[in-house]
């Protein structure tokens, strides 16, 4: 079997998947930014500013909404035609990497679609009058740019933005939106249009200047690569229950989160691609609304937040937490054609007495194994669930020996508790990170 990772941690076969798992956050940018070292090109292939991944290298934190991870270990990182960018945010993480000295090897693709001032306000607005129904947007705007894409007339492209047509371009495209702009108060009258159209113009053209010389054709790219034998390894944002196909619907993202998303997002084949590693938390977590069948409410829910750093990247927002849930899993390594599992913050556990992890849910008296479409069948959900014992409290030293020595040096019922993982799921656990450091991570072959 063709594995991504050896035991060294060397990357092997052309082009590699990395997805989340579960609800999004589970640690990719770390995983990521692991495997980068091994490969010779990174590519985010989907969502837009409304992710974040946090990366620790050494003392210093790097948190991305737009470029790819591995940008840190300066491989050529590449921004898919499948995410929405806003220039003003992807334009300060420029600046910000070179101010750090890292040199950066950047392509973004022309046919990626711009996110606008307007989105971001349309995204506020709309959610605000959704009362108590809203379904938990970030506010960056993104949901509205997807919405222009799909309606075909109404979007702005990057290869629009960095052209000479870009002011008729953006013209044609507020003509149409006049409704929305009364509506929302970006503008008083009809009248009021071009003055508002000059402002954009005037901000966003400085942007243009600046990420002109990085935007090319990077299907292109990315396939001779491929064909050079080139090690390409693409990067998912969010988690497949935020996808918008086969998330928890209409509590999801506006884009394909899962692996497929990782072809239609670039312009790659799905021949292509080798492995896909999916990456779970080894507890649950959510941020915003939508059904939790395993959320807790209680101390341990607070342990597992505060413990863990639970706290959206982009927003600040505390996330909801809860127990491993392998129902999610199994519908994940379904949906992702899953080869093997990265376990994330499993060193988060720690001190805990008693470890729960739901294996089925309860739904009206009867016992269901496979993870429902419907959102009022699954609010309806009662998880059921296997109990382990925890294990003492390490210190932060002794993880990072642990992580020196590998998977044996492990205390036995944390061996226990992945072993009961992959026992379920039935794929391989790969990587095993114990902390947030590259250092604190640990290649297991089982």
């Amino acid at each position: 079997m063709n594995n991504a990772i050896d035991t060294e941690g060397t990357v092997s076969g052309s082009s590699i998947v990395v997805v989340g798992a579960q609800l999004g956050d589970e640690g990719k940018g770390k995983i990521v930014d692991f495997l980068a070292e091994g490969v010779d090109i990174v590519v985010r292939y989907n969502g837009g500013c409304n992710a974040g991944h946090t990366v620790k290298v050494g003392n210093k934190t790097f948190k991305f909404h737009l470029i790819p991870s591995g940008v840190i270990q300066e491989k050529i990182a590449v921004i898919g035609n499948g995410v929405v960018i806003d220039p003003k945010v992807l334009v300060g993480e420029i600046e910000t990497l070179k101010s750090e000295g890292i040199q950066l090897n950047l392509l973004i693709s022309h046919r990626a679609h711009v996110t606008m001032p307007y989105h971001r306000v349309f995204d506020e607005g709309k959610e605000k009058k959704r009362g108590g129904e809203k379904i938990g947007t970030t506010g960056k705007g993104i949901g509205p740019t997807y919405a222009d894409k799909m309606k075909r007339t109404e979007s702005i492209t990057i290869l629009d933005l960095v052209s000479e047509q870009f002011s008729k371009k953006l013209s044609k495209v507020l003509e149409l939106k006049v409704s929305e702009l009364l509506e929302f108060k970006l503008i008083k009258n009809k009248d009021g249009l071009e003055n508002y159209k000059q402002k954009i113009i005037e901000e966003y053209s400085s942007y243009a200047e600046k990420i002109k010389e990085f935007v090319s054709d990077t299907s292109l790219f990315l396939n001779k690569s491929l064909d050079e034998g080139k090690i390409v390894l693409f990067e998912g944002a969010q988690g497949t229950l935020l996808d918008v196909d086969h998330g928890t619907y209409p509590f999801v993202t506006s884009s394909n989160a899962t692996a497929g998303g990782a072809c239609t997002g670039t312009g790659v084949g799905p021949k292509r691609i080798n492995r896909i590693i999916g990456v779970v938390k080894a507890y649950t977590t959510r941020v915003g609304s939508g059904p939790f069948p395993t959320e807790s409410t209680d101390k341990t829910g607070y342990f597992l937040r505060e413990r863990g750093g639970e706290y959206g990247t982009t927003t600040g927002r505390p996330r909801r937490c809860g127990w491993l849930d392998t129902v999610i899993l199994k519908y994940a390594k379904r949906i992702n054609s899953l080869d093997e599992l990265a376990l994330t913050k499993l060193d988060v556990l720690s001190g805990m007495r008693k470890l729960k992890i739901c294996t089925a849910y309860e739904l009206n008296g009867k016992v269901i194994n496979e993870f429902p479409a419907s959102i009022e069948e699954l609010e309806k959900c009662k998880p059921l669930y296997v109990e382990l014992d925890g294990w003492e409290e390490l210190e932060r030293n002794e993880w990072k020996e642990i992580a020196r020595k590998g998977f044996e040096a492990l205390p036995k019922n944390v061996k226990t508790y992945v072993n009961k993982i992959k026992e379920i799921i039935k794929i391989p656990i790969t990587i095993i990170s114990i902390g947030p450091s590259r250092e604190e991570t640990i290649i297991w072959k089982n």
